[in-house]
This record gives C-alpha cells, sequence and structure tokens, in this order.
C-alpha cells in the first residue's frame, strides 16, 4: 500500500502497472496477488482510508467547533483542507487519481461524497436554511466546489495558498448554506 500511495499519486493510478507496484514494494507479484484483485482493488482501498481518516478528522474538528454556523463550516473546512493538502499524495488520490480511473471507483466515490454530505447535512442541521432548498443538495453543491478548490491546489500553474482555500471554501459554504 505504501508504494501504491506514491506511486499511484505521481506518475498516477493509468501509468502504474502491477509490475512497477510490485518492484517498487520489492514483492512478487502472486504476493499482490494474495492480497488485492487488481489495481483498482488496491486504489479502492487506499481511496476509503483517506476518506475514512479525513471524515474523522473533519467531524472532530466539527464537534469541537463553536456551536455557529460559520464555526462549524470553518472548522470543518480548515481541518479537511489541512488533512487533505498534508501530503499532496492524499490529495492527489482523493481529488485527481479517482476521478481518472474512470468507472472503476464510481461507487467508491460516491459513497465518500455521499458520507461527506451528510456530515455537512448534519453539522449545519440545527440552522436555518433558505425555505424550499433542499439541504443534500445544497451540500453537494458545496462539497463539489471544494473538491475543484483542492484539484486547482494540486495542478494549477499559480496554486492558492491554504488560507485563500479555506477563506474561498468558507465564502462558498456560508452562501449556499446560510440563511437567505
Amino acid at each position: 500500500m505504501t508504494a501504491a500511495y506514491t506511486l499511484y499519486a505521481k506518475p498516477g493510478f493509468a501509468a502504474t502497472t502491477i509490475e512497477r507496484l510490485c518492484s517498487e514494494a520489492r514483492i512478487s507479484n502472486r504476493a499482490f496477488y494474495e492480497c488485492f484483485g487488481g489495481r483498482e482493488e488496491l486504489l479502492q482501498a487506499l481511496h476509503e482510508r483517506c476518506v475514512d481518516e479525513s471524515l474523522a478528522v473533519v467531524a472532530k474538528a466539527v464537534q469541537e467547533a463553536p456551536a455557529t454556523l460559520d464555526g462549524r463550516i470553518r472548522a470543518g473546512i480548515r481541518a479537511y483542507i489541512e488533512f487533505a493538502t498534508a501530503d499532496w499524495r492524499r490529495a492527489r488520490i482523493m481529488h485527481v487519481e479517482v476521478r481518472r480511473s474512470g468507472d472503476v471507483l464510481a461507487a467508491s466515490r460516491q459513497r465518500a461524497i455521499e458520507a461527506f454530505a451528510r456530515l455537512v447535512e448534519d453539522a449545519s442541521a440545527d440552522f436555518p436554511i433558505i425555505s424550499g432548498v433542499n439541504r443534500r443538495l445544497v451540500a453537494l453543491g458545496a462539497i463539489g466546489a471544494l473538491q475543484e478548490l483542492l484539484i486547482e491546489w494540486l495542478l494549477g500553474d499559480d496554486k492558492p495558498d491554504i488560507d485563500e482555500l479555506v477563506d474561498v471554501a468558507v465564502h462558498i459554504f456560508n452562501r449556499a448554506l446560510g440563511p437567505a
């Protein structure tokens, strides 16, 4: 898994063969197949580990945040962005390589998005929202915006700094989730 964590981030999932993974990990192909059914299953395991760890970090930050909508939003977003960007490989696997893997990991990616949407819904449930607006759909839209900001941080020519990412994401979430 350590070898895949690095290789799937760069040169990327598509460019990483089983042979290269096994060579980097210093294991045989047979040993690999005793643990995983293929490259996709390994990527799924890595992705799910990253998602589980980030959900735990964000949930803790939201729980410890001031009991205001802005406090919860700011704490959750800062925790997520700092966790994702603390290791560029993690951010790359979660936000770029899983998308590039195509339909193979679509279900895993969708489960992750749903888990984050539930977290956003739960964290904002005590606060009013624009009447008639579906809280789940708003959460999904805000999460999509956050993902795109992280992709810009990963792939952009002029990378925004972490504080700027947090400020922009907080603005988007506050506008999306705040009362009219």
